[in-house]
């Protein structure tokens, strides 16, 4: 059986800001279990004995290399993709750096990165 296919699978995330208030996304990677090519906030699978937080600050040090501080809790997010028969629930945190520059780890699930700067007219971005 498959989490998010044959059953809820619970993920966690966290928008991890820097010190000028830019928001640091993730590119889904050719292989990723889903949505490949949409931008999102870093994050994965909680593993079974592990809590959304740690689950959030490993998943975020494989992925990008970075050492991460869970700061407060966002919201909860059920990811509902109809067109992949898959349902993911889970927090989603708002988090800073407390060491390292993020770095692509694995390119397979993800394939880029970048600092993003909401604006009244829109969606600015600075790419890794």
């Amino acid at each position: 059986m498959k989490r998010g296919i044959d059953y809820i699978g619970v993920g966690t995330g966290a928008f991890i800001l820097d010190k000028n208030g830019k928001i640091l996304l993730t590119r889904r990677g050719p292989k990723a279990r889903n949505q490949v090519g949409k931008w999102e906030a870093p994050g994965g699978s909680v593993e079974f004995g592990e809590t959304a937080k740690q689950a959030t600050i490993r998943e975020v040090k494989e992925e990008l290399g970075i050492d991460i501080q869970v700061d407060a809790l966002l919201g909860f997010v059920d990811d509902i993709i109809e067109e992949e028969k898959q349902h993911w629930a889970g927090p989603t945190w708002l988090a800073s750096i407390v060491n390292g520059e993020p770095k692509i780890m694995e390119s397979e699930s993800c394939d880029g990165i970048g600092w993003f700067t909401v604006a009244a007219n829109g969606v600015r971005t600075h790419l890794v």
